[in-house]
């Protein structure tokens, strides 16, 4: 077994132990068919699984089991923090976390009421107050010294800036430097982005921020497409780089979503110059938390994520046109994740969902 460092020695190890059989014959476990040569790498070296904890809270023994699972998948990004971190790191897994700024954050007022607007009006966060910045500044020199990966998530989706608007300080504020709602929405992001660059970081942000102001964003920027497709395409030729995640397929929260658009969705549709190829670095999955706890969060991201992970590591003219010859080592897969105690759902049930009848997993 040989690889280049020591992760691709433990995805090595990872396909090793997923080819090894119980012989019930011998009562040993074996390797069938062998030998086996196999030589592989990552097509994307971004593989990646978003956990939501903000919406319904995850354990950290859940938490833990969703690392392992991705770990199965050779999937490489989560959500969690300081403890595991080391757990995630020794299963060849990068963390990188997100705070979402200036909207999604109404909780840093229950801490500091005075980043809201105002009591009536507590979303986005005041983007007038310098004390806005100097917390996020704090949290970012934190994160400094705990979250090691090179990037850091600053958000920046699904920004209503009403509440600027209709907030008499603020809205004096914006007269004085002489900015409407959409240009202090573009201030906003960029003074966020050079505290993070301040503090070593390279940037993600959502794909709003491209929408509205990409030529402003820091060249140090990804862009994380999550409302359709066609965005990537415009991303590269801009120069930045791009994750996808387009909800129409890669939403493990839209339940009505098959695996087999898990599988088909292609990061570099309409992308044929390599140069531009390049700057998509790959693809993650997005586990929002609405309608997941502790109890049901692994059959709603598994077989689905599996499908996504066969896609981002399988060279582009290994993948299969039609879904049905991936069935059968998907429902593999499927089993084995359910041998190693992972509430991963059948195949046939869409979104999450247990089995119609008695039969074998692999059939299910």
């Amino acid at each position: 077994m040989q690889a280049q460092t020591v992760y691709g020695a433990l995805h090595a190890l990872q396909t090793l132990s997923q080819i090894c059989q119980f012989n019930f014959k011998s009562r040993i476990i074996d390797v069938p068919m062998t030998p086996w040569t196999i030589s592989d790498k990552p097509r994307f070296p971004f593989r990646g699984l978003l956990i939501d904890t903000s919406r319904h809270y995850q354990p950290v023994p859940v938490i833990k089991s969703v690392i392992d699972s991705m770990a199965y998948a050779k999937l490489v990004r989560n959500s969690a923090l300081s403890k595991l971190l080391f757990y995630a790191q020794k299963r060849g897994i990068n963390v990188l976390a997100e705070i979402d700024v200036p909207g999604h954050a109404f909780s840093w007022g229950v801490g500091y009421p005075s980043l809201w607007p105002s009591k009536d009006c507590q979303q986005p966060l005041d983007v007038s107050n310098d004390f806005t910045f100097k917390v996020i500044d704090g949290i970012l020199s934190d994160f400094s010294k705990v979250f090691k990966f090179k990037f850091v998530h600053l958000g920046g989706d699904e920004v209503n800036t009403s509440c600027w608007r209709t907030t008499s300080h603020i809205s004096k504020w914006l007269k004085q430097q002489g900015m409407n709602e959409s240009e202090a929405y573009q201030y906003f992001v960029l003074k966020a982005q050079k505290i993070a660059l301040s503090h070593g970081y390279e940037l993600v942000n959502w794909e709003e921020t491209f929408n509205n102001f990409g030529k402003k964003l820091s060249p140090k920027t990804v862009v994380h497409n999550w409302l359709g497709s066609g965005v990537a395409e415009n991303v590269v030729k801009a120069g930045l780089r791009c994750i996808v995640s387009n909800q129409d397929k890669w939403y493990l929260d839209h339940l009505d979503t098959p695996w087999q658009q898990f599988y088909l969705n292609e990061p570099l549709t309409n992308i044929k110059e390599s140069s531009q190829q390049k700057l998509v670095i790959g693809g993650e999955v997005c586990m929002w938390g609405e309608t997941v706890d502790a109890s049901d969060i692994q059959q709603t991201i598994w077989p689905r994520a599996a499908a996504a992970a066969e896609r981002l590591w399988t060279p582009y003219g290994k993948l299969a046109k039609d879904t049905t010859l991936v069935t059968g080592r998907l429902a593999h897969f499927r089993c084995l994740l359910n041998q190693r105690g992972i509430a991963a759902a059948p195949l046939a049930t869409g979104g999450r969902g247990t089995p119609y009848e008695p039969d074998s997993c692999y059939k299910q």
